[in-house]
C-alpha cells in the first residue's frame, strides 16, 4: 500500500510553541478537562482588546478591501510605516523599501526562501522564537545559534557570536525585545553586534515585533538606527501592541546598505509578489494604530495590566523552590530556569507533560525555543492575576515532590 509521509524537508524543523505538549492538552480538553494555557502570546483570549477606534477604522474600510492591493501593501499603510521609521530613527527608508505582510511571520518566511541557498549559515540566537530556526532550516540555511547569556540579563555574547562565523556565515538574527526571555538590549551591545555585522558583511534582520512593550522605563532602540551602512531588514507589527493577532498584519522595512544588496532584494520582490498581497481589511488600520495616542501604554505602566501580571508571576516564580528567574523588561514572557539536579529532570518535555497531566496546566518547554540544556520553559503571563496565582502555586505544588522517572 502506497502510503505518503511528510517531506524530508521537514525533519529538522520544530514548532513546539504548538507541540507535541499542546497536541497532549488539546486531547485532555477534548476529555473534558479544563487547561490553562500559558503557552501562546495570544492576547484577546485573556480578555485583551483592540483600541475601539482600530476596529471602527476596520469596519468603515471593510468594503473598500474587497480587491488586492500593491504586493508590498496600501500607500496609507506604507506611508504610516515610514514615518514610524523615521521616529525609531532608521535611515534611508522609502515608500519601496516597505512590505507588509499576513504577520512579521509571513515575512519572516519570505526572507529565509529568498537569502538561503543550501548550506548557507545564519546566525539566530538561542533561545530564540523558533519560527526563525524553523523557516531558516526549511529553506535549506544551516541555522548557528548564539548563546544569550542568562548571566547577564540574558543579551546575547558578543564573543560567541564572534566565534560562530565562517566563510558561509550570511546574516545574524537578533529578537529585540526578545521572546522568549522579556530582554530588552542595551545600545552598547546593539553597536557591537552592528560592527561585527559590519566587519564581516552580513545582513541583520532584527525581529521588533515587542517595541512597543517595553516597561521599567527602559528604551528600545532599532539596530538599523546604528548601522545605516550595513544591510537591515527590521521587522515589527501590530499583533502585539495592539492585541489583534488574529488580523495578521506585520511589516518589514529594508535600511541601511541596499546597494549590497539588489539581487537579494529582487527575490524578496518576486516572492512578495507570488503571494498577491497581505490582508487589505488589516492594511487599512495601521495608518490609525500608528498614529495618535497609543493605549498600550495604559498596560504596561505601574497599575497596568501587563505590568501588574509581570510583577506577579515574577515574584511567585522567585518564591519556588528550586526556581530561578532574570525579570523581563518587555513582551508578556518569562523564561525561568529549574534546577534540574534537585528535580532529576533529564527531558524537559517530559516535564512539561508531566505537569500538565498533574495540574492541567500547559506550558512550553525550554527545548521549543532551541535551547540546547532540559533547564527551563517559558510562561506566558497573559492570564489575570489570579490566573497566574492559581498556576504559580499547582507549579509549587507539583514540585514539592516531584522527582522525573527516566
Amino acid at each position: 500500500m502506497r502510503t505518503f509521509d511528510k517531506s524530508t524537508k521537514l525533519d529538522n524543523v520544530l514548532y513546539d510553541v504548538r507541540g507535541p505538549v499542546v497536541d497532549e492538552a488539546a486531547r485532555m480538553e477534548d476529555e473534558g478537562k479544563e487547561i490553562l494555557k500559558l503557552n501562546i502570546g495570544n492576547p484577546y483570549p485573556f480578555g485583551f482588546s483592540a483600541p475601539q477606534e482600530v476596529i471602527l477604522d476596520m469596519l468603515s474600510n471593510i468594503r473598500t478591501s474587497q480587491g488586492y492591493s500593491d504586493s508590498k501593501g496600501i500607500f496609507s499603510a506604507r506611508k504610516a510605516i515610514m514615518q514610524y521609521a523615521q521616529l525609531r530613527n532608521i535611515p534611508n527608508v522609502s515608500m519601496n523599501d516597505i512590505y507588509t505582510g499576513n504577520g512579521v511571520s509571513e515575512l519572516i518566511n519570505l526572507c529565509m526562501q529568498a537569502l538561503l541557498d543550501n548550506g548557507d549559515e545564519i546566525l539566530i540566537p538561542a533561545p530564540d522564537y523558533p519560527l526563525w530556526t524553523a523557516t531558516a532550516t526549511l529553506a535549506g540555511g544551516n541555522v548557528v545559534h548564539y548563546i544569550c547569556d542568562e548571566q547577564s540579563d540574558w543579551y546575547p555574547d558578543i564573543d560567541d557570536i564572534r566565534s560562530k562565523i565562517t566563510d558561509k556565515t550570511k546574516a545574524i538574527v537578533i529578537i529585540n525585545p526578545n521572546n522568549p526571555t522579556g530582554a530588552v538590549y542595551p545600545k552598547e551591545i546593539l553597536e557591537q553586534i552592528a560592527q561585527i555585522a559590519r566587519e564581516k558583511e552580513l545582513i541583520i534582520f532584527s525581529d521588533e515585533i515587542y517595541d512597543r512593550l517595553v516597561m521599567d522605563e527602559y528604551e528600545h532602540t532599532s539596530i538599523a538606527s546604528l548601522a545605516p551602512d550595513v544591510f537591515c531588514v527590521t521587522f515589527s507589527g501590530l499583533s502585539k501592541s495592539h492585541m489583534i493577532a488574529g488580523f495578521r498584519i506585520g511589516w518589514m522595512i529594508l535600511s541601511g546598505a541596499k546597494d549590497k544588496a539588489k539581487g537579494y532584494i529582487e527575490g524578496i520582490k518576486m516572492l512578495s509578489s507570488m503571494r498577491l498581497c497581505s490582508n487589505v481589511p488589516a492594511q487599512s488600520i495601521v495608518q490609525t494604530a500608528l498614529g495618535g495616542y497609543q493605549s498600550v501604554t495604559e498596560y504596561i505602566k505601574p497599575g497596568g495590566r501587563v505590568y501588574e501580571q509581570r510583577e506577579c508571576i515574577y515574584n511567585a516564580l522567585r518564591d519556588i523552590p528550586g526556581i530561578s528567574v532574570v525579570k523581563p523588561h518587555a513582551a508578556f514572557y518569562i523564561f525561568p530556569k529549574i534546577d534540574t539536579e534537585k528535580f532529576n529532570i533529564t527531558d524537559d518535555e517530559q516535564f512539561a507533560l508531566d505537569f500538565l497531566h498533574e495540574k492541567q496546566v500547559l506550558l512550553v518547554p525550554g527545548k521549543g525555543f532551541n535551547w540546547m540544556q532540559p533547564d527551563h520553559f517559558r510562561v506566558v503571563y497573559l492570564p489575570n492575576v489570579r490566573q497566574l496565582e492559581r498556576a504559580s502555586e499547582k507549579l509549587r505544588e507539583f514540585l514539592s515532590s516531584y522527582r522525573q522517572h527516566k
